[in-house]
């Protein structure tokens, strides 16, 4: 395999990735197109018509919010399972936006804005209502929602392309 092969078709890649790692690379179908791969799974990432893109997969906001919605299920369902309580299925719905912090003095200032991410959990199965309250504690201790409110470093660096 080439470079040149790889860089045109990015799936090329798939058997190399280490696990714990995934590759992301634009598809040359356009700006926003790109190619997902973590060894086991291709994905797909764009964005909609209406900002440019050609909407062959979800935006890269979407795709957070479902890392976090199905970690967030996971987790419920796992915590459940071991108290043997009767959870049938969870459904997480999720949306995110930009707004200003409460108690702004300068809401002028675009420093003033945060993320917030709105979450309702459907926990579906014949739960009491002190399950339904522990189990709405440790959804937001999924891996993912502490990772998310947690303080984060990532590091970028540039390599050298081979020709």
């Amino acid at each position: 395999m080439t470079n040149t092969a790889a860089r045109r078709d990015p799936s090329m890649l798939q058997s190399s990735i280490l696990a714990g790692s995934v590759i992301v690379a634009s598809t040359g179908a356009g700006a926003f197109q790109q190619i997902m791969l973590d060894g086991r799974h291709v994905l797909h990432a764009d964005e909609p018509v209406t900002a440019g893109g050609g909407d062959t997969g979800p935006g890269p906001y979407e795709l957070l919010l479902m890392a976090l919605g199905s970690c967030t299920s996971m987790t419920v369902h796992l915590y459940a399972a071991q108290k043997q309580w009767p959870l049938d299925q969870v459904i997480v719905r999720m949306s995110q936006e930009r707004v200003h912090v409460r108690d702004c003095a300068n809401c002028e200032d675009p420093g003033a804005m945060i993320h917030r991410i709105e979450k309702t959990i459907e926990l579906i199965g014949s739960l009491d209502e002190a399950q339904r309250a522990q189990l709405l504690e440790i959804a937001d201790r999924c891996p993912v929602h502490r990772t998310l409110t947690s303080r984060i470093e990532i590091r970028s660096a540039l390599v050298s392309a081979s020709k």
